[in-house]
């Protein structure tokens, strides 16, 4: 548990290509939602000494890295023998997908009523467009149902999520529609098969242990709003937002998003300020 005033720093052991998203995201997007028009190139010196600094070994991040390569959201450029990274345009339209809901004011309210479904039966040869699809099924706030069909609250954007993953001969294969259940379906036995509750509400409590009494100090603010933006990212990965008619009174989603709000606010131009310096360092 985080004592009052502390700041989570590298209590849990970190994914170096989560972490590494997250830096690319606060790099190209800074702390909004809108894409910079310039293409950002990260050197791997800055990537190592970042992710380091989260107890991320550079064996570790570099392997990292070349898994993100070979599934395509980075791109590798050499100059002689140094080397740097940029997203590819498949990973800005997932980050910008994705920070759409990371920043929203209420990333866990939906159009009452609502659901939207999906069918969508891969082939095994597709593996990393299957992969793609989960990741960004689960930002989406999908949970599976059967195999290949996943239900979401709300009016889910389908093509907007998803359309550039499928090609002319897989289309066909997506499946999407928004409606509400009628009888025989029971939305609390559906909410209940593709959630466990007791699992969200777990993920909101170690959320709010680590973060909703910390008061971030000067420096560091990079690493911490890296490991808050990681966290909060764990959570909403977990939680959906579901409707309220089928969660407990007392469901601590509103102090989960009032917390991140708060923190990432306040670490936020300390962030930015340090990445500048990382990237254009001072001659």
């Amino acid at each position: 548990m985080s004592k009052q005033g502390d700041v989570p720093t590298a209590e849990r052991h970190v994914v170096p290509q989560e972490v590494a998203l997250a830096f690319f995201g606060l790099c190209v997007f800074g702390q909004g939602a809108t894409l910079r028009e310039v293409d950002v190139r990260v050197p791997t010196q800055v990537l190592l000494a970042v992710l380091g600094r989260l107890g991320a070994s550079d064996t570790a991040t570099r392997a990292a890295l070349n898994r993100m390569v070979n599934r395509g959201l980075l791109a590798r450029h050499k100059d002689g023998r140094t080397s740097a990274f940029e997203l590819t345009p498949q990973a800005r339209t997932l980050l910008a997908q994705g920070r759409d809901r990371l920043f929203s004011p209420a990333p866990f309210d939906h159009e009452p009523g609502v659901w939207t479904v999906l069918s969508c039966p891969l082939p095994e040869a597709l593996r990393n467009v299957r992969y793609q699809l989960q990741t960004r099924l689960t930002w989406a706030g999908f949970g599976a149902v059967q195999s290949h069909v996943w239900v979401a609250p709300g009016r889910v954007d389908v093509e907007a999520m998803i359309g550039d993953l499928l090609t002319a001969d897989v289309r066909h294969l997506a499946q999407a529609f928004h409606g509400t259940p009628t009888a025989p379906s029971d939305p609390a036995e559906l909410v209940d098969k593709a959630w466990d509750l007791t699992a969200l509400r777990a993920a909101h409590e170690e959320f709010l242990d680590r973060w909703e009494r910390a008061e971030p100090g000067a420096g560091e603010a990079l690493p911490q709003l890296l490991l808050l933006i990681d966290d909060w990212g764990r959570l909403l990965r977990t939680d959906p937002g579901l409707p309220a008619a089928h969660l407990p009174g007392d469901w601590p989603a509103a102090r989960s998003a009032g917390t991140f709000s708060r923190l990432r606010h306040r670490l936020g131009p300390g962030a930015e300020k340090e990445i500048e310096g990382l990237l254009h360092p001072a001659a």
